[in-house]
């Protein structure tokens, strides 16, 4: 079996990217990039550190910091992938030190929705009790926000120039959002820190694209077999990725697009087409898929009504919002029903499910609030809030663990549900933290989502079959702000 390996000596190569989120999702996307990168550049060799999974670094270290990647698509390929030169141990200094060095010119992070600490609002929040923690204990941040503060500063003070860090993380325009949340904590815990990032840090906004499913023991099994050594650290991921950044980044960092990074003046069309069409349909379709009984995106694909169900939301209810001259929409949600249908991908749909707190308001509320205020139907997007609203239900109900930072006020509202639509949905709707207080007053998104709470609850009493009701009535539309 051929494998693909690195072309260039992997001790020539010079760190010059520190990563923050060591999962599989860099593993399979950034890092490949910068695989691609290092033939052409030596430095962008990448030191890793993780927030909170040592044992990933140590697997990592232990077989020299190289991996393989297996690419789901037919036939099925492989490659070793030695981007990663350095990992360091969640809460070890040596990271502060690598961001310290002139020689580090690019900060990149990938820590999931909830790894920024915002509220609704985009501002810092800070109930959460780890930012204050790290506003006391400086030297052991244990947030991302902390983390990066803290290496920001050692490079203030190591009189370091500034450098550009890129977010790689579902949040529509990520790198601004990510500036915001730094400055406001620098002001408040450090005493120069923040008009030293104000003026010699750049933030950029970027979008990353490539479905990747969770690794497993059958994953790594195969990998190892396939690249010749003990891999622990194996990803996997559907043949397609895309990045996009800023364009502003193209004047310091130009050799990225030999990688194939695209440079972009429009990057939010780009993040509101991925977050939107295709975020917002993965959690639907994980939600509906799971109430219906399936375990994987391509077996729920595999289900027409499903796949009618999501075609049709993407079609008429998303698509419409994000139609912009650089993205034909039409030919992108055709590739994006494709890449879901892929058989050779098993992207599980309770991954997808995770956090659903953080991703529906930006996945999904942003482009309900849209339509009502231009009339468009929000019928089949309804549909997809309140399955996850059942799901809670279900797994609170049976006793499993619901992974999402609101989980205690959510497994409150799902031991009370009883069935009753109206009731259960005011009860979830009664979370300032994921819905906000004028969505959820509006009467026409109340009837929206009642139905489809209702739906939810047919699918799970007779079966999938059920949902394909949706398609024999009008889709509702409506229009109550800026009418």
């Amino acid at each position: 079996m051929k494998v693909a390996r690195p072309l260039y000596n992997l001790d020539e190569v010079t760190v010059g990217v520190a990563h923050l989120g060591l999962g599989a999702f860099h593993r399979a996307h950034q890092a490949v990039y910068f695989d691609d990168l290092l033939q052409h550049s030596s430095r962008y060799g990448i030191c890793a550190t993780s927030l909170n999974s040592a044992k990933t670094t140590a697997a990592l270290r232990a077989q020299g910091n190289r991996y393989g990647l297996a690419i789901l698509e037919e036939p099925q390929s492989y490659r070793v992938i030695g981007s990663i030169r350095q990992t360091i141990d969640p809460g070890d200094p040596g990271f502060l030190a690598r961001v310290a060095l002139p020689s580090t010119h690019l900060v990149t992070l990938t820590v999931t929705e909830k790894g920024y600490c915002l509220t609704q609002d985009g501002t810092l929040d800070w109930s959460q009790g780890d930012l204050e923690h790290d506003r006391a204990e400086r030297a052991k941040p244990r947030t991302a926000i902390g983390l990066l503060a803290a290496a920001l500063e050692a490079r203030r003070r190591a009189g370091a120039p500034g450098l550009a860090i890129v977010s790689c993380d579902n949040l529509p325009s990520n790198g601004d959002r990510l500036r915001a949340a730094m400055l406001a904590f620098a002001e408040v815990a450090y005493d120069r820190l923040a008009p030293w990032i104000a003026g010699e840090v750049r933030f950029f906004n970027a979008m990353v694209d490539a479905i990747t499913p969770a690794s497993d023991g059958a994953l790594r099994d195969r990998v190892s077999a396939a690249c010749g050594f003990d891999d622990q650290c194996a990803v996997q991921r559907e043949g397609f990725s895309s990045w996009v950044i800023d364009a502003a980044l193209a004047k310091t960092h130009p050799e990225l697009a030999e990688a194939g990074v695209v440079f972009s003046r429009d990057v939010g069309a780009h993040e509101r087409a991925k977050l939107r069409m295709l975020n917002g349909a993965h959690s639907s379709l994980a939600y509906v898929g799971l109430a219906g009984g399936f375990d994987t995106v391509a077996a729920a694909m595999a289900e027409p009504v499903i796949a009618e169900f999501v075609g049709t939301m993407m079609e008429q209810e998303i698509g419409p919002g994000v139609a912009t001259p650089e993205i034909d929409i039409s030919r992108y949600r055709k590739s994006l029903l494709a890449r879901f249908a892929n058989p050779s991908v098993k992207h599980l749909l309770t991954q997808i499910a995770m956090d659903g707190s953080q991703k529906i308001p930006i996945r999904l509320l942003n482009t309900v609030r849209e339509n009502i205020a231009v009339g468009r139907g929000i019928d089949r997007l309804c549909v997809g809030i309140a399955a996850w609203m059942r799901w809670i239900v279900r797994s609170t109900k049976a006793g499993v663990k619901v992974e999402d930072p609101l989980a205690a006020q959510l497994r409150e509202r799902a031991a009370q549900a009883s069935g009753n639509a109206a009731q259960d949905v005011a009860a979830f709707l009664d979370m300032a933290a994921v819905f906000p207080r004028d969505l959820a007053a509006s009467p026409a998104w109340r009837a929206a989502l009642t139905r489809g709470y209702q739906a939810i609850l047919e699918v799970e009493r007779n079966g999938i079959q059920a949902l394909a009701q949706l398609g024999t009535h009008e889709t509702h539309k409506t229009k109550e702000w800026g009418s």
